[in-house]
C-alpha cells in the first residue's frame, strides 16, 4: 500500500469540505498536515474551524498544524511556510485547495466579488506554490495539487459565470505551467470531481437538493492520495476524481453518495 507517513502536507482552505477530507485520509497515514485556513471562530453557515480541523487530523493519527492564513496576504502565507518548516523540517506536498465561488453572469458580478474570486483563486494557488517550491525542490517526493477543473476552452464552461471560470481556470494554468517548468523536479497536477461534492459551499449557494445528489469529500480525498503516492512521472495532468479511483481498481463509488441510489448531479466544468 502506498502511504503519505512521515510526509508534510502544506494544505489552504483545510478547515473544512475538500480541504479537510485530504488531511484527514493523509492523517490516517501518519502524515504531518499544516493548515492554512482563515476560519477560527465557528460560523453559522460554515460548520468546522482551523482548531477542529486540527484536532480531527490529530485523532486520525496525524500530527497538525494550524496556522492563520489568507492566501491573500504574502507576509501570513510566508509565515505559515516558514513555521512549517521549522515545525516539520520541510515541506513535500502542497494542496492548493482554498477557493472562493460566485456563480453569477457578467452583469451581476460586482468588482469586489471579482477580485476576491481572482485573489483567492489564481493569485492565492500562484502564491502558495511560489512560497512552498524552495522547499519542495529539497524533498524527496515533491508535489503541487490543485483542486481546479481541466482547461477546456469552450464557451459553455464560461457563459453563465465567466468571472469564476476565468478564476478557475488560473489556477489549471498553473498547473499547465509550472508542470513544464519544473518537470523532473516537481510533480504539478489537477484533480476535480465528476459530480457535485457536498460541500458547505454547495449546500450554500444550491441548496439541500444539489447537495443530496452530491457525493461525499471523501472521493476526492481518496483520488488525492492516490495521485499524490504516485512518483515525479506522474505531472501535467488534470484528473477527475472517479477516473483516478477506477484506475486504482475501485469500483464501488456507491459508497461516495451522499444519497445512495439517487441520481447524481454533475460538477459545472464536466
Amino acid at each position: 500500500m502506498r502511504s503519505l507517513e512521515g510526509k508534510t502536507l502544506f494544505i489552504t482552505g483545510a478547515s473544512r469540505g475538500i480541504g479537510e477530507a485530504i488531511a484527514l485520509r493523509a492523517a490516517r497515514d501518519g502524515a504531518n498536515i499544516v493548515l492554512a485556513a482563515k476560519t477560527t471562530e465557528p460560523h453559522p453557515r460554515l460548520p468546522g474551524t482551523l482548531f477542529t480541523a486540527a484536532e480531527a487530523i490529530e485523532k486520525a493519527g496525524g500530527k497538525a498544524l494550524p496556522c492563520v492564513v489568507d492566501v491573500r496576504d504574502e507576509a501570513a502565507v510566508q509565515a505559515a511556510v516558514d513555521k512549517a518548516v521549522a515545525t516539520f523540517g520541510g515541506i513535500d506536498i502542497t494542496v492548493n485547495n482554498a477557493s472562493a465561488i460566485s456563480l453569477t453572469a457578467t452583469l451581476r458580478t460586482d468588482m469586489k466579488r471579482y477580485d476576491l474570486m481572482h485573489s483567492v483563486n489564481t493569485r492565492g494557488t500562484f502564491l502558495v506554490s511560489k512560497l512552498t517550491l524552495p522547499h519542495l525542490l529539497k524533498s524527496a517526493t515533491p508535489h503541487i495539487l490543485n483542486i481546479s477543473p481541466p482547461l477546456n476552452m469552450e464557451a459553455r464552461w464560461f457563459k453563465n459565470h465567466v468571472a469564476y471560470t476565468m478564476a478557475k481556470f488560473g489556477m489549471s494554468m498553473c498547473v499547465l505551467g509550472m508542470a513544464a517548468e519544473f518537470a523532473g523536479k516537481v510533480a504539478v497536477n489537477g484533480l476535480w470531481p465528476r459530480t457535485a461534492i457536498d460541500t458547505a459551499a454547495v449546500r450554500n449557494l444550491l441548496g439541500e437538493q444539489m447537495a443530496d445528489s452530491s457525493r461525499k469529500p471523501d472521493i476526492m480525498a481518496d483520488a488525492a492520495h492516490a495521485i499524490l503516492t504516485r512518483g515525479l512521472d506522474c505531472t501535467g495532468n488534470f484528473f477527475i476524481d472517479d477516473e483516478v479511483l477506477a484506475a486504482e481498481g475501485v469500483t464501488d463509488l456507491e459508497q461516495y453518495a451522499v444519497t445512495p441510489g439517487a441520481p447524481l448531479s454533475p460538477d459545472f466544468f464536466i
